[in-house]
């Protein structure tokens, strides 16, 4: 299975997270699984690319060009691919990857996981979408989207396209028996997309 894990890139993030991330990517690899990620070297990126290249797992990276410079990216890839925008480096990790984790991050980070959930409701892709909440990082996020739905701005439906989860263990049990069943589409036909 290729695990996207999308994350922060930033140096400066706590040691604490950074540990939970180098698990992920640990567990990925002693599961058999494959990182596909931005191709960071820093931050929740290259801890989840330590971890896993830690075990001998494998590692497609993908980021553009302007972003091949001194210690940005991780240099031990098994795979590389080049793009030419951020655009394109989302669109190609969208289509490689069977699975989406998104760890802590920054405004990239929300960026990813607010279009592949829209994806989602949109029909346009089935595959499980996982936040990874490592101290409670994401729960600020879960109250906005909550009070959208309080407000009327979004279904309560979208909240189910993804999970929610603190441990590792949970994840991969979630992601390995994970079945979307075509007719939950059925479901989400009357979300608002205001």
């Amino acid at each position: 299975m290729n695990i996207c894990v999308y994350g922060a890139a930033s140096n400066s993030i706590a040691e604490n997270y950074i540990k939970n991330i180098e698990l992920l990517g640990e567990t990925i690899a002693k599961k058999g699984h494959c990182l596909v990620f931005g191709g960071g070297n820093n931050g929740a990126m290259g801890a989840a690319a330590r971890g896993v290249k830690r075990y001998n797992g494998k590692i497609i990276g993908v980021a553009p060009r302007f972003f091949d410079a001194d210690g940005v990216l991780f240099p031990y890839c098994d795979e590389f691919i080049y793009t030419e925008t951020m655009r394109e480096r989302k669109k190609i990790l969208e289509d490689k990857s069977d699975v989406f984790i998104i760890a802590p991050g920054g405004i990239g980070t929300f960026d990813e996981f607010f279009e592949i959930v829209t994806l989602k409701q949109l029909g346009r892709t089935e595959k499980p979408i996982v936040i990874f909440n490592i101290y409670g990082y994401y729960d600020h996020l879960i109250a906005m989207l909550n009070n959208a739905v309080n407000g009327n701005f979004m279904n309560k439906a979208t909240l189910s396209l993804f999970k929610v989860l603190d441990n590792i263990n949970e994840i991969f049990s979630y992601i390995e028996n994970y079945k979307f069943e075509k007719s939950s589409l059925n479901e989400y036909k009357d979300i608002n997309l205001r």
